[in-house]
């Protein structure tokens, strides 16, 4: 048999708490059990009793004892709308025994929650996500006191708790929770998830549900790839034709400004900051069906090829454009970071291109990582003078581009420890997407969950610049009636791994919370597939 930690009702002489089982099954029955009431991603510090209370979803409250604000506010109202749909569900009405059971400390009712400073308006890198949460332990008998120095913290404490409330197996209309001590905070700052929405346009309520996901696993950034070769669905105020011409259809598969509002307000009450990408000099096909001479026709034979390559770096009307439309983006998304992208940069069409070739030779540029090199950091400074930070994909990088050391590189091929020790070793912050690839079927949770960020060969003060990563959702083979069920739950494995304790690896020990998270995510509507093979979600 293989043996698995799970969760269980089970028995004080004839009461109930909440114990942990070492078991899992083989044969008949569910592959993994699920735990119940253990918390994804696992906080850093959790300690618990076997002594429990009952929560009454109908007469449950959250009583806010300081700071409050409109997060707070509609955060509340979510999570109530969230412990109410476990009413009606559980065992039969047996209370008798109640009275008898010296671990039985009596009725939940409320949860106090404390934010000693006010709000902040917008999610940002770094922001504070501590939080401690207590419930009936230590001197505090039977209440419980959710304490945060942020609206952020507030946010993940409150998702933490309601993760803890599991349906009594004996009393119907009751939520059963242990007495514990939970002292919380994220392990990297930047724990995103890529969503493409160029090579198959996804709809807002799909976007809404993938951040109802982001928040029930403590993701905080919706890195969003809006726009590539295919499609280019932003609507942009100075250019419209960009997606007049560059959108699928330029009125039923485009983001006006009020579209992308929503999505920055839906996100923001959740905590998760939405960055942009948009990616040149490459990857830029639809644009250049608006923009005239925007892409460097192609050559072959000597002569024209019919075919467009990437930004011609050669025309200063070019610059004007993307400084132009970069400073309409700035200006949309609230966040203090853009990603400028310049991966997959191909120079056959610049070689072959016999105005590029003069243009290099009058301006003394020998190779064509060069110009690739003059032409980000020309993008890179219009960014920085905008008072936004720039992401930039590994190419640049390795292409020996000229960066400004806070320019954070993103690593998604390659040998990770090998570029994770090289960006590091150079001064640079660095991202990691190289083992979190959610298009690529053939890895599972558990591939997911084995990419450690810290195994590389750097100094401590190395490792402090990886800031992070992000689980990417390239759409070439996704749309609205799949996206969300390919995203989680391998995605709350990268979850855990960027939020949780670096000693929290073993798979085997998560196989069970996964289940239990699995099952708590289909109950809040979203999508996720199973994670393990053969089961069921008993509620």
């Amino acid at each position: 048999m293989m043996l698995e930690w799970v969760q269980i009702i089970g028995l004080s002489t004839i009461g109930i708490g909440l114990l942990l089982c070492y078991e899992a099954t083989a044969g008949a029955g569910p592959l993994v059990r699920a735990t119940r009431g253990e918390v994804w991603p696992k906080p850093q510090a959790f300690q618990r009793n076997y002594s429990y209370m009952f929560v009454r979803p109908n007469h449950f409250k959250f009583k806010v004892t300081f700071h409050t604000c409109a997060i707070l506010d509609k955060a509340i109202e979510r999570y109530k709308k969230i412990i109410s749909a476990y009413s009606n569900v559980g065992g039969k009405q047996l209370r008798k025994w109640m009275k008898s059971d010296p671990l039985f400390h009596g009725y939940l009712d409320s949860l106090e929650v404390y934010l000693d400073t006010p709000c902040e308006e917008y999610p940002y890198l770094n922001m504070d996500e501590l939080y401690s949460l207590k419930i009936d332990y230590g001197d505090l008998e039977s209440k419980a006191l959710l304490v945060s120095s942020s609206i952020w913290g507030v946010l993940r404490g409150l998702e933490t708790f309601t993760q803890m409330l599991t349906p009594s197996i004996h009393i119907r209309n009751h939520l059963v929770v242990n007495s514990s001590l939970i002292t919380d905070f994220p392990r990297f700052p930047h724990r995103g998830l890529l969503l493409d929405t160029s090579r198959h346009f996804e709809p807002l309520s799909v976007i809404f549900s993938i951040l109802d996901g982001m928040e029930c696993n403590k993701l905080n950034v919706f890195h969003w790839h809006i726009v590539d070769d295919q499609s280019f669905p932003y609507q942009s105020q100075i250019y419209p034709g960009l997606s007049e011409k560059g959108a699928y259809n330029p009125i039923t598969h485009v983001y006006s400004i009020e579209d992308i509002q929503s999505v920055i307000e839906y996100a923001r009450l959740r905590g998760i900051r939405v960055m942009p990408e948009f990616d040149t000099p490459g990857h830029t096909q639809s644009w250049g069906l608006s923009i005239p001479k925007l892409l460097t026709p192609c050559y072959q034979g000597g002569e024209l090829s019919g075919t467009y390559g990437p930004i011609d770096p050669s025309r200063k009307e070019n610059y004007k454009f993307v400084k132009t439309l970069f400073q309409e983006i700035i200006s949309v998304f609230k966040d203090n970071y853009i990603h400028l992208g310049g991966d997959e940069v191909s120079f056959d069409c610049w070689s072959s291109n016999p105005n590029i070739n003069q243009y290099m030779k009058d301006n003394n540029i020998s190779t064509y990582e060069e110009l690739e090199s003059m032409y980000i950091q020309k993008v890179l400074n219009y960014v920085t003078n905008m008072n936004a930070n720039s992401i930039v994909w590994q190419e640049v990088f390795q292409n020996n581009v000229t960066i400004q050391n806070d320019t954070v590189v993103h690593i998604w091929l390659g040998n990770l420890a090998q570029l994770l020790e090289e960006v590091t070793s150079a001064g640079h912050k660095a991202l990691i997407s190289e083992c979190w690839y959610l298009d690529h079927l053939d890895k599972s949770w558990i591939d997911f969950y084995k990419c450690e960020p810290w195994n590389f060969d750097g100094t401590t003060e190395q490792k402090k610049l990886v800031l992070g990563g992000e689980a990417c959702m390239w759409s070439e083979m996704v749309d609205e009636s799949n996206v969300v069920s390919r995203i989680f739950p391998r995605a709350s494995a990268t979850a855990e791994k960027l939020w949780s304790s670096e000693d929290t690896n073993v798979v085997h020990s998560a196989q069970g919370r996964l289940e239990e998270h699995y099952c708590r995510m289909k109950k809040r509507g979203i999508s996720a597939q199973p994670p393990t093979g053969p089961g069921f979600c008993p509620i």
